[in-house]
């Protein structure tokens, strides 16, 4: 009994200085607070307003569909890859000023979709988000003739933008490019199809016009909020496009006289059609030189100098060095 009485003194003693450590931050804090002008933000506060605004978006959002069928032309990397776009689409639309109401059409209770959402998110979170799902198709929730089905293989171009439509977007992530998958599901349904103006405001360079489901949802949200293709084509990566049409057509206006970048993709670059266009390349060829790309200066005038001088010498005059 005795031996216990050392034990309990320092854990008295340690639960003391736990106490006391956390009321002396607690009295900082609550100095830091009433030190100052502004308001704290806290991130719970946050929280409940982005989901008492996608609770309103539910009741009175526009909807927008993902459809969930095409797990079986998906490899299981690539079925990963498409959930982990999913839930950053969950997040960009979460945080917008004006998000949409999500659907999950076609989502099977069973299925690898299903299964693959649980595992990232976990149930508990799951039944928390302020999405709609369901196993029904997309015809059986809302009027066909409302149903718009956004497919780069589409022969029609959504050039402007219709709050009054719910546009379907396929949820599959295809490497190996199967096209005309996501526009014969849309014939087969008779569903209005379309595509993003691309071709119509980008110098499209090179690879194909799919884009991933987060870049879809940014810019379908910008379109819907600001009706500018120029702001939501923004998202879409620079790699795989030489510019919008207007920034080119500003960029040859003022520099008149200086090549063209479409000559870039017919694959000259700009140095080589300045040559040409200079008339260089014909001097060159008359005085026996023509510079390499990666030549240096030094070489250079070297090169040009040693085919001035066998010219002279050619014609017969003398270097003046020689000239008695």
């Amino acid at each position: 009994m005795l031996s216990k009485r050392p034990n309990q003194r320092n854990q008295t003693v340690k639960e003391t200085m736990i106490k006391e450590r956390s009321d002396e931050e607690d009295g900082q804090r609550d100095n830091t607070l009433k030190n100052t002008l502004f308001l704290t933000f806290w991130s719970r506060s946050l929280d409940k307003f982005l989901a008492w605004r996608s609770a309103s978006a539910m009741m009175y959002g526009q909807p927008l569909v993902f459809d969930m069928r095409y797990d079986s032309h998906m490899s299981r990397r690539e079925l990963e890859n498409a959930v982990s776009q999913l839930m950053e689409v969950e997040g960009w639309n979460r945080r917008a000023a004006e998000p949409y109401h999500l659907h999950f059409c076609n989502l099977q209770h069973n299925g690898p979709y299903m299964q693959e959402l649980l595992k990232r998110y976990g149930e508990e979170t799951w039944n928390r988000l302020f999405i709609t799902t369901t196993h029904r198709q997309h015809v059986e929730v809302f009027p066909r003739e409302q149903l718009v089905y956004l497919t780069a293989d589409s022969p029609n171009v959504l050039r402007k933008y219709d709050h009054n439509k719910v546009y379907i977007i396929g949820a599959m992530v295809d490497r190996s490019i199967q096209s005309g998958v996501s526009l014969a599901q849309a014939k087969r349904l008779k569903l209005n199809t379309a595509r993003l103006p691309l071709d119509e405001y980008l110098y499209w360079d090179i690879g194909a016009k799919n884009l991933t489901l987060d870049q879809m949802i940014r810019i379908m949200l910008t379109i819907k909020n600001t009706g500018k293709w120029e702001e939501a084509l923004k998202f879409v990566p620079k790699r795989k496009h030489d510019g919008f049409h207007q920034e080119r057509t500003h960029y040859n206006s003022n520099n008149r006289g200086t090549p063209s970048p479409e000559w870039r993709n017919q694959g000259k670059t700009v140095q080589n059609v300045y040559r040409k266009n200079s008339g260089f390349i014909a001097r060159e060829k008359k005085t026996g030189y023509v510079r390499g790309e990666n030549a240096s200066p030094g070489t250079k005038i070297r090169t040009l100098l040693k085919s001035t001088l066998e010219a002279r010498k050619s014609a017969g005059s003398k270097e003046w060095w020689k000239d008695e």
